[in-house]
């Protein structure tokens, strides 16, 4: 198990980064990614902060902290250049919070977040046909949100990444300590979205080639 989308107190979270790398450490994870809410404000300020944790803590965990990042609610025509200052500063996975059905983000966020080659497009919401071909092109995974509200949206991205072979992650959008989800729950998430068990575990599989490598 693992989870690319977990916030922290560093934006929105509960959790200081020692606690929710333990949580999920005894959930059994091979690795989590903190990408707490970032915009040119305090973008200089988190990925620092988290890169710390990240080192020392990774020394002694078994679960790796990843250090991460998502642009939220910035305007399209600016996610390029934040996603490139993320990469600078050592983001490991670099997420873009994407057009949710219960949020009022900017129209072209998506589009904007793909382009520039985002790890992570999250909660997409009713992406476009367009849209989930230049992800399948760029590399750029789609995310199956288990968070209520941004979860509405699950069944429309899976059924258009099946269609168009683009790339899918389950992530939790962890806030809160109860937020957090077992492998169990994460491949019944995909499951609701539509997708077959074997979908399911080629997500997995996927996902662990590319951002863990093995």
């Amino acid at each position: 198990m693992f989870d690319f989308h977990c916030h922290s107190i560093f934006s929105d979270g509960e959790l200081i980064p020692a606690e929710l790398l333990r949580r999920v450490t005894v959930l059994g994870y091979e690795a989590v990614a903190i990408t707490d809410h970032a915009d040119q404000s305090n973008i200089d300020f988190i990925l620092p902060r988290i890169i710390s944790a990240a080192k020392a803590l990774n020394q002694v965990s078994k679960t790796r902290l990843i250090p991460g990042i998502e642009i939220t609610h910035v305007p399209p025509s600016q996610i390029p250049e934040l996603v490139e200052r993320a990469r600078i500063l050592g983001a490991g996975i670099v997420v873009v919070h994407g057009e949710t059905l219960v949020e009022p983000v900017e129209p072209g966020t998506n589009l904007a977040a793909i382009k520039a080659r985002a790890d992570i497009l999250a909660h997409p919401g009713l992406i476009s046909e367009e849209e989930v071909r230049l992800a399948a092109e760029k590399g750029v995974f789609l995310e199956l949100s288990g968070r209520k509200g941004h979860s509405l949206a699950n069944g429309h991205v899976a059924a258009l990444a099946r269609r168009f072979k683009a790339p899918l992650v389950v992530n939790s959008d962890a806030h809160a300590p109860g937020d957090f989800m077992t492998k169990e729950f994460a491949e019944k998430v995909a499951q609701g979205a539509g997708l077959s068990l074997e979908e399911v575990a080629d997500i997995f599989l996927t996902v662990r080639e590319r951002f863990l490598g093995i």
